[in-house]
């Protein structure tokens, strides 16, 4: 049986996010399946290399299936083309080793949050970046992701409460840069828990609203999901990398 892997970018903004589910029929990898059903002619299943949330973007998401079809992966790519939505595409699509795997074998994540920090309208970027129109410290927002360097129990960072596994994670890089009117929060890590990016951001905005010090995200290593920010909305997020 042949194992494929695809390269797949996706506008996230009218999706339930990245997973099939049967309560979710609107999904990223729900379209993908049936196109690929579609055109191979046998049930197809894919695994991708995480679960973007709803309305989360992607310029770098991986997946793989396996099928017994031995159509080429050049046709398979000019067909998908052909059949998934505008928002869904695939930027690559070979055959790789059986025991690749999308999920289990990724090493590292990239992910980018956006944010409009300015009271002019974002009229042309306004699906892809949360607008947040105060004064926000850059400087100290930067100084404060970098606390969160290093492998910690990620455990405030979570919104799965009942999450049973291990909640340590490590961050290689954290960035945080002004692009003209935009603010861009841009982190590495080895793997990431759910909406942990999300509330890094949020935890990382009240710093630079001034409610919290830099020096104070050290504190919240191993604590409660009520100890560290709020969530920001999905939009501005992007899963950019995936590395192996």
């Amino acid at each position: 049986m042949r194992n494929v892997r695809l390269d797949i970018c996706y506008d996230g903004t009218r999706y339930q996010g990245w997973q099939r589910l049967a309560n979710n029929p609107n999904s990223i990898q729900g379209k993908i399946e049936t196109a690929l059903s579609r055109i191979l002619e046998e049930p197809i299943e894919i695994s991708g290399s995480g679960r973007t949330d709803a309305g989360v973007h992607a310029r770098g998401q991986v997946a793989n299936f396996h099928c017994e079809s031995e159509m080429s992966c050049e046709e398979i790519l000019e067909k998908l083309q052909t059949y998934l939505p505008e928002d869904i595409g695939i930027d690559s699509c070979k055959e790789v080793s059986p025991r690749f795997h999308a999920r289990l074998n990724a090493k590292e994540k990239t992910y980018e949050y956006r944010v409009w920090n300015s009271t002019r309208p974002c009229v042309f970027e306004r699906r892809f970046v949360t607008v947040i129109p105060e004064s926000l410290d850059v400087e100290s927002m930067d100084r404060a992701a970098q606390e969160f360097l290093g492998t910690h129990d990620f455990s405030a960072f979570c919104a799965n409460k009942n999450f049973k596994k291990s909640t340590q994670r490590c961050i290689k890089t954290f960035e945080v840069q002004r692009h003209g009117e935009e603010i861009r929060f841009r982190v590495t890590g080895n793997g990431f828990l759910h909406h942990m990016v999300r509330i890094l951001v949020g935890t990382l905005i009240e710093v630079g609203r001034g409610e919290r010090q830099p020096e104070e995200m050290t504190n919240l290593f191993g604590q409660k999901r009520e100890m560290a920010g709020f969530l920001v909305p999905g939009k501005g997020l992007c899963l950019e990398e995936v590395r192996y």
